[in-house]
């Protein structure tokens, strides 16, 4: 018996499957497909490593310089992330005033949203019609066209409080009031649920109807069969559109620009993060200190969005999960 039978008969024997010799012309196909994936990701790779990664480490660095647009910059380490903290109210309001705006007007928005989605799911008839009167005011978005209507229809003697006064309500404008201004803003971004609408009511159509029909055999109000069935099937969505819509909150910018003539006022109410970043940046000149301000924005979103990743093991709800 030969050698290479004697191999294969001892392979045989023992009930190990050897490999496949690997063969040159296999080995090139692999290297020329991976080849031709990464030439057609070079674009995309390149754009993004030199219109993001590269100014992210840019503002990075200026982070922790005194930079004024006219000197180049000049390294002081910590000392504007320690201001910041420290030696700077304006900030802490402005860090204050957007939390507030972020933690109040998101869920009062996706409330808002899931429950048109709700109705327009069991309506079917004009149910088109009404879908894209109230997506419309998305298509506009956080235009600074609305955010002068805006401004114009809350003014004092405005359309609002004219029609405030009918019932005896006399406010004065919403604009200049310090305690009405945040509400104001919060409605704008409510008013524009219309995106989210769309994406709970999606998520209400994939809900098979047999759920529901079980729990009304059981004796299932409303409220319980949305509480035992709606709430955990559109768990997924919610969790999406809660993500988007907090990461979105602490984005404002064009509204309380517009609406405060970028200052910011009544007492500041309206100067939201994004805002103060913007005045210390490009009207005072401070660059350095406004891209520490853009870093704890984003660490503090990055935070969020870590806690929410993190607990959606609790409350998030799969198909096929066995939780």
């Amino acid at each position: 018996m030969s050698t290479t039978e004697t191999k294969r008969v001892t392979t045989a024997r023992s009930g190990k499957v050897r490999p496949a010799p690997h063969r040159p012309a296999a080995r090139a196909r692999t290297i020329r497909e991976t080849l031709a994936g990464y030439t057609f990701l070079l674009p995309w790779l390149i754009g993004f490593l030199a219109l993001t990664v590269g100014p992210m480490a840019y503002s990075l660095y200026l982070s922790f310089t005194s930079y004024n647009l006219f000197s180049p910059p000049k390294w002081i380490g910590l000392d504007n992330y320690i201001r910041l903290f420290s030696d700077d109210p304006v900030f802490i309001q402005s860090a204050q005033i957007t939390l507030f705006y972020v933690l109040i007007g998101t869920p009062i928005k996706l409330a808002a949203a899931l429950a048109i989605a709700m109705l327009l799911n069991y309506r079917d008839r004009g149910a088109a019609f009404f879908r894209s009167a109230f997506y419309a005011p998305s298509l506009i978005g956080a235009s600074v066209s609305v955010a002068i209507v805006w401004r114009a229809m809350f003014n004092t003697d405005g359309p609002v409080d004219r029609g405030l006064q009918i019932f005896g309500i006399h406010l004065g404008g919403w604009v200049g009031n310090v305690s009405l201004v945040v509400p104001m803003m919060i409605i704008l971004a409510v008013w524009q649920f219309g995106a989210t609408m769309v994406i709970f009511l999606a998520g209400l159509k994939q809900v098979p109807k047999e759920l529901y029909e079980a729990a009304e055999v059981d004796g299932a109000g409303a409220f319980r069969r949305f509480r035992a069935v709606t709430l955990p099937m559109l768990s997924p969505v919610v969790f999406f559109n809660l993500l988007l819509e907090l990461v979105g909150a602490f984005q404002v910018f064009a509204s309380a620009y517009i609406i405060s003539n970028g200052t910011g006022g009544p007492a500041g109410m309206t100067n939201f993060i994004t805002l103060y970043l913007y005045k210390r940046g490009f009207t005072d000149s401070q660059m350095g200190y406004a891209s520490a301000i853009g870093w704890i924005v984003m660490i503090v979103v990055a935070v969020i969005a870590v806690i929410l990743f993190r607990s959606q093991k609790t409350w998030v709800h799969y198909s096929g999960d066995d939780r």
